[in-house]
């Protein structure tokens, strides 16, 4: 097998590699018409999550699968919607409803949108297109839900100049005494939703707290079948760790995953950004998933409030993380958070190769600089074993003459040609698979940077220089693949003729074909490749000198 042959293997082992993230893709879920202001029923605890006091230490760990709510409530009209309050900090412009005191829409002020960068990239929305929203409620009685009305002391909020969080605190309406807090502080993408109730009634009363994310299955915009990414539920326990649960799942009833636990957290990820409900270790915690009206989803987490007795206040209280997926930050804040940058089964690469751009990156403040950084720090790596294949294919080169008149002497007898072939290759020491070597070690790299590239927020439109703005898509004007095929070109003439016409054949055409495949790459990844292959045409070259020289000086003067 030479080099040329891998080359196609390459091709092969790439394409097999996008047709199964496509087929990954289409298994997930496709769009659906969705409603205008469809909600999520209340969820059901089930009778094993026994609240006790707050003050007991003895908390018993939930033991059952959530119960689905035995009626879905007809969808809340246009009309029922209640009023919007408008809330402004530092990273968020965000929009609560009083109906329920849901938060109907985020805006992330720091996160170009991906079509259009001139706007804000916005999380969650309520719109005749697209759903996506955080929910939450108390369970029980006349305890308000996330239907409830809910009345506010103003109707716009903003994070002072000076002030470090700003709070907005929601009164349930009617006789009930009960409150809904949003806490929102500057530089955190994480907010803190309370619910406290006092229990105005003469016996005592058991409450529960669910907070859950609902949207829809449609694809965060600019998602796209070429390179295709997961949007759908997410679950981590310290036991069960990192679990995908795809909607199509939820859909079926085949969703498979923790349903109880006493760490861990629930979300919903989509390509760079995640929504993840973050509870306090220790507390025992009901996960659910579940199909409601309308096309939609909803993740959640169940906690226990205690039985309040007449007269008691109880607080309710669950960070919310609704931002964008940066590594370090995640890992910061929740045990696990950090695998929603999900690198696939090339974890073990891709992890340490964003570790690498990321301290590069530190010092050259350029994305696409540290890719070229990164890409000669690798072929340094692997610098040993590229010369040792380089060698051989050089090899190849100079006995090129004695293989074509092998097969001018053998003709059609391709068992005689393959003997003497071989006979020749023992002579002069070639190795012939060693040319397969450098292909096969990038492989990996290869595929491990693909999801760098494609799943590390902190290289979304992030420019390189001119016309590339944005190294995380591919390039407008297709230059970076045209060079690419430039190179692989100057690369093949490098290399051996291969003996056989139709191979020969498909070499001349490979560099148009992966320029055309590397057209619906990230340029970034088109970058590396073509930093790679400029590296090595220089160490073939090389090598193929000093090779060709010393066959001069050893053949015999006649």
């Amino acid at each position: 097998m030479d080099s040329q042959r891998l080359v196609l293997f390459f091709v092969f082992t790439m394409s097999v590699f996008l047709l199964y993230e496509s087929w990954q893709r289409d298994q997930q879920s496709t769009a659906r018409a969705i409603a205008p202001a469809a909600v999520a029923p209340a969820p059901t605890p089930s009778p094993s999550l026994t609240p006790v006091s707050p003050s007991d230490s003895a908390i018993p760990a939930p033991a059952a699968v959530l119960t689905p709510a035995p009626v879905a409530p007809a969808p809340v009209s246009a009309a029922d919607r209640g009023q919007v309050i408008k809330v402004e900090t530092d990273l968020y412009r965000a929009q609560i409803s009083t109906t329920g005191g849901d938060l109907v829409r985020l805006e992330l002020l720091k996160h170009g949108g991906t079509l259009d960068r001139s706007r804000e990239f916005v999380l969650f929305e309520r719109s005749s297109d697209h759903v996506y929203v955080a929910q939450s409620g108390l369970i029980g009685g006349n305890l308000p839900n996330h239907q409830s009305a809910y009345t506010a002391n103003a109707a716009e909020y903003r994070l002072g100049d000076s002030a470090d969080e700003l709070e907005i605190r929601l009164e349930a309406a009617g006789g009930l005494k009960a409150s809904k807090t949003y806490r929102f502080r500057r530089n955190s993408y994480v907010i803190d939703i309370a619910h406290e109730v006092t229990n105005t009634a003469a016996e005592p009363v058991t409450t529960h707290a669910y907070f859950q994310l609902v949207r829809d299955s449609k694809p965060p915009e600019g998602d796209s079948a070429m390179v295709p990414t997961y949007t759908g539920v997410a679950v981590y326990t310290d036991s069960e760790k990192f679990q995908k649960v795809a909607f199509g799942d939820i859909e079926k009833g085949k969703a498979a995953y923790p349903k109880t636990a006493n760490d861990g957290w629930i979300g919903m990820l989509q390509h760079y950004f995640l929504g993840a409900w973050l509870p306090k270790d220790g507390t025992p915690r009901e996960y659910y998933t579940r199909q409601v009206p309308q096309g939609l989803y909803a993740a959640g987490v169940i906690i226990p409030g205690g039985v309040l007795a007449p007269g008691a206040t109880a607080t309710l209280a669950m960070p919310l993380y609704a931002g964008p997926q940066e590594q370090e930050k995640l890992a910061a804040l929740s045990k696990g958070l950090d695998l929603a940058v999900d690198y696939g089964w090339l974890t073990v690469i891709a992890a340490p190769l964003f570790w690498v751009l990321q301290w590069v990156h530190g010092w050259t403040g350029n994305w696409g600089v540290a890719i070229i950084i990164l890409t000669i720090l690798i072929k340094l790596i692997f610098y040993p074993l590229s010369e040792a294949s380089y060698r051989s294919m050089a090899k190849m080169r100079v006995v090129a003459p004695k293989m074509q008149r092998l097969k001018d002497q053998y003709g059609n007898d391709r068992q005689r040609m393959q003997q003497a072939m071989m006979e020749l290759y023992k002579t002069e020491k070639i190795n012939p698979l060693g040319g397969c070597l450098p292909i096969l070690v990038q492989i990996p790299v290869f595929i491990a940077l693909y999801w760098v590239l494609l799943g590390s927020v902190e290289m979304r439109q992030a420019p390189f220089a001119l016309w590339i703005k944005d190294l995380s898509v591919p390039d407008p004007w297709f230059i970076l693949p045209i060079l690419m095929g430039a190179t692989m070109i100057i690369q093949t003439r490098l290399n051996p003729v291969p003996p056989d016409p139709v191979q020969a054949k498909v070499m001349k055409i490979m560099p148009v074909a992966f320029s055309i495949f590397f057209f619906f790459f990230p340029a970034g990844l088109v970058l590396y490749w073509l930093v790679n292959n400029i590296l090595s045409i220089a160490q073939q070259w090389h090598i193929n000198r000093v090779l060709e020289r010393a066959a001069k000086q050893a053949k015999p003067k006649s």
